[in-house]
């Protein structure tokens, strides 16, 4: 059974920082590309940051790029979202997804390309 568990969410004033992480248990990560979506209250779930199964490739959406970095590290089956001057609107619960696939590119940004979900982390900024 595969499980993703996300962690390092919280509460932090706005210009902070945090750092997310998604452990990945039940499988190898080396062939399924990761990312991050997200979800605020009201809204629908977002694509935020994605990196393909080699690590060669990085997408972002607009609104990130220049704040936040996505990295995995197969070895320990870990894939992670740091993020920087963090505002307001990026206030939402954080979702780490994987998928089996060597796409690259804005195929990475569709919801449609993972399998394996884990169960959010909170993520609130404070003004």
């Amino acid at each position: 059974q595969v499980e993703l568990v996300e962690s390092g969410g919280g509460l932090v004033q706005a210009g902070g920082s945090l750092r997310l992480s998604c452990a990945v248990s039940g499988r190898t990560i080396s062939r399924c590309a990761m990312a991050w979506f997200r979800q605020a209250p009201g809204k629908e779930r977002e694509f935020v940051a994605a990196v393909s199964w080699s690590g060669s490739s990085t997408l972002y959406t607009d609104s990130v790029k220049g704040r936040f970095t996505i990295s995995r590290d197969n070895v320990k089956k870990t894939v992670y979202l740091q993020m920087n001057t963090l505002q307001p609107e990026d206030t939402a619960v954080y979702y780490c997804a994987g998928g089996e696939t060597y796409s690259t590119g804005s195929y990475l940004a569709s919801p449609y390309g993972y399998d394996y979900w884990g169960q959010g982390t909170q993520v609130t900024v404070s003004s």
